[in-house]
């Protein structure tokens, strides 16, 4: 398994979907009651997805049938987590960087738990597992067995 790689492609997906997938999701029209389904929610997840598909895609084309299925799903799992540690990451460090003052630093950490605990973590995780483990499984299937003798 190549480590580094899995993580650069997993953080480029991560860039794509939070710059990319919302300028494009930015197009669709507002809705006018709040809530997670919503066209323009609804719309993020599924062209996140798409791009996760054809990172995996990419990401498997080392990989033999063989190994594509775990391969998948290790990249979908390693992909959620670099998305959370950027989101954690990219949290405190801004509040670093506009205040200067560590002391508000350490009050913003126990805000992480509510981003981690929320519907929008469970879509982060089904967009980046479910394409992987999709687009595993279909290269997976060329896999022939060898005939027994």
């Amino acid at each position: 398994m190549n480590t580094e790689r899995s993580i650069l492609i997993a953080f480029l997906g991560n860039y794509l979907t939070n710059t990319v997938v919302a300028a494009l999701v930015a197009l669709v029209p507002a809705a006018a009651t709040p809530g997670i389904f919503t066209a323009q929610y609804i719309s993020y997840v599924v062209l996140a997805a798409v791009v996760v598909a054809i990172l995996t895609w990419w990401y498997l084309k080392v990989f033999t049938p063989a190994n594509a299925l775990r391969a998948g799903i290790i990249f979908g799992a390693v992909g959620f987590v670099v998305a959370l540690v950027t989101a954690f990451v990219t949290g405190i460090s801004g509040v670093l960087t506009q205040t200067g003052s560590l002391s508000q630093m350490f009050q913003v950490i126990p805000n992480f738990w509510p981003f981690i605990a929320s519907w929008s973590t469970l879509a982060l995780l089904l967009y980046w597992m479910v394409p992987a483990a999709a687009i595993g499984w279909w290269k997976s299937r060329s896999h022939k067995a060898a005939p027994m003798m």
